[in-house]
């Protein structure tokens, strides 16, 4: 069956063949084991609603194995034959060319080029979802190939409840996602309600089909490294050769880091636990070297500084191992952050010291209260490591992750003498906010649905002739800002941002 097809079956009339477990992409850890069972029950009932009942008997046993194995129904039979990735817009079926643009949107979020955990539905931040199971895609996207300008799809958490009458002016698709009252939203009360069927945290673009690969936040953190490093620069001496960043992640949204400092003109050492998250940033062109031990790490960045290189260096392990080590070894760090998931960090964020990527995967699901006073643990290690590095001058910065939060509720020394306020400042506080976001900068996205990369140099020309023509304007206290947004349009190209559909980012 061509692509086309496919898309306007949805639900196939006869079981497609059970697929075997691909180990050639990132997985989802498996998630505790949290339902009752009678809730166990009513996550069966829920998942089989999607189909005929002549399929239940078979898939009541196997979405039951996978609740069991994986803490999630994921209906992996189901989950395409065809490549996933963003076709040129007029690949797919539609009636309106608004719904195409959305169905891109969607196959991007899931191409495993582009997506944390691709066969489950993660686009990034360890639990940020597209949909909740591969139903959901599959009626989603045969909803979007037949809808009508006169029609708006409406999404819940990844179910499609259906199209609805509205107008051409009306949007095409409404979406919410993990619409939960205060008083049933906590961790475990999220994970149930995921586990059930019921509720999804769709990120910021995961859910809502907006997400354009790790370059999505690439601009705003090449921002934010260049300032650091001006930042902690001495008068007169060249803000950028030869300094030192020390940051982890390099998943969906973090391994936009490294990519980040090649462009500003630094060192960067990004520490990550997943060995296949650190080859695809490798692979991708988005870190330069990967290094899996201590000794020659310690050995490559000592270099690195003498001579003053621009390279981006991957290490395959914990970043509380490398403040430490670097603290040990005396480095001098200039200015470091952290981009770990701790948002989520009980179920695949934070991956804690002391620990393999495997052993973490495994206890967090079979042993997670000793999991959650590991990451404890560690957090508490990693804060004392940064307070030394920072008592000889590493300017240090929280990257909105929540690693500041979860470090104080694990008891860490990271809160200010009033003890009310953190003892670093985030990097909307110094940086971004008084540099960008205070005077009306922010970032604009767009993606060229012909998926020709020649467009998308055309857009480039003309985003830079609009940004020097408002130069000459603008006021003396925006001027550098404009200068290096200039400087990052003209360079877009030749830096090879793209990683997935062909998109752009652009503060201005």
């Amino acid at each position: 069956m061509d692509f086309k097809n496919a898309i306007l079956q949805g639900i196939p009339s006869e079981l497609p063949v059970l697929k075997p477990h691909d180990a050639s992409v990132s997985h989802a850890p498996k998630r505790k084991d949290i339902l009752s069972v009678e809730e166990k029950k009513l996550a069966l009932r829920n998942a089989l609603r999607y189909f005929p009942e002549k399929f239940h008997e078979v898939l009541a046993e196997e979405f039951s194995r996978e609740l069991e194995t994986y803490g999630r129904i994921y209906m992996y039979r189901f989950r395409p034959d065809y490549k996933m990735y963003a076709r040129p817009i007029d690949a797919y079926p539609h009636k309106t060319k608004q719904a195409a643009a959305i169905m891109l949107m969607i196959t991007n979020n899931l191409d495993p080029a582009v997506a944390q955990h691709p066969h489950e539905l993660i686009t990034y931040g360890g639990n940020g979802a597209v949909f909740q199971n591969w139903a959901q895609y599959l009626l989603t996207m045969q909803y979007l190939a037949t809808m009508t300008e006169e029609q708006t799809l409406v999404m819940y958490s990844g179910h499609p409840l259906g199209l609805f009458p509205s107008h051409k002016d009306a949007p095409r698709v409404v979406v919410t996602n993990g619409m939960v009252i205060p008083n049933y939203s906590k961790q475990d009360d999220w994970e149930k309600f995921n586990a059930l069927g019921v509720s999804q945290y769709g990120q910021m673009t995961a859910g809502s089909y907006m997400y354009i690969g790790p370059q999505g936040i690439v601009h705003g953190t090449t921002i934010t490294v260049m300032n650091a490093a001006r930042k902690v620069a001495k008068p007169g001496e060249d803000p950028f050769k030869g300094k030192l960043f020390i940051t982890s992640g390099l998943g969906g949204m973090s391994g936009a880091q490294p990519k980040a400092a090649d462009i500003s003109g630094v060192i960067s050492v990004t520490a990550e636990v997943n060995p296949k998250a650190a080859r695809k940033r490798y692979d991708q062109g988005w870190v330069k070297e990967i290094i899996t031990d201590m000794d020659e790490l310690v050995v490559r960045v000592i270099r690195a500084k003498e001579q003053k290189e621009v390279v981006s260096i991957a290490f395959e392990g914990n970043i509380v191992d490398v403040w430490e080590r670097f603290d040990k070894e005396n480095i001098f760090v200039d200015f470091g952050s952290d981009q770990t998931s701790l948002h989520n960090p009980w179920a695949g964020g934070y991956y804690p010291a002391g620990l393999s990527f495997e052993e973490s995967n495994q206890m967090m699901a079979e042993q997670p209260e000793l999991f959650k006073e590991k990451v404890r643990d560690s957090l508490r290690r990693q804060a004392a490591a940064i307070n030394k590095h920072t008592a000889r001058g590493t300017y240090f910065f929280d990257y909105g992750n929540a690693f500041l939060l979860e470090a104080s509720r694990a008891g860490a020394d990271v809160m200010a003498e009033n003890g009310i306020d953190f003892k670093y400042s985030s990097y909307v506080q110094d940086i971004m906010g008084p540099l960008f976001f205070d005077f009306g900068f922010g970032p604009f996205r767009w993606v060229c649905t012909s998926g020709n990369p020649d467009d998308l140099d055309i857009t480039d020309k003309i985003a830079s002739d609009v940004m020097e023509e408002l130069m000459q304007q603008a006021p003396e206290d925006i001027r550098s800002q404009m200068a290096d947004n200039i400087n990052w349009i003209k360079g877009a190209r030749a830096n090879k941002l793209v990683v997935g559909s062909q998109a752009r980012i652009l503060y201005a």
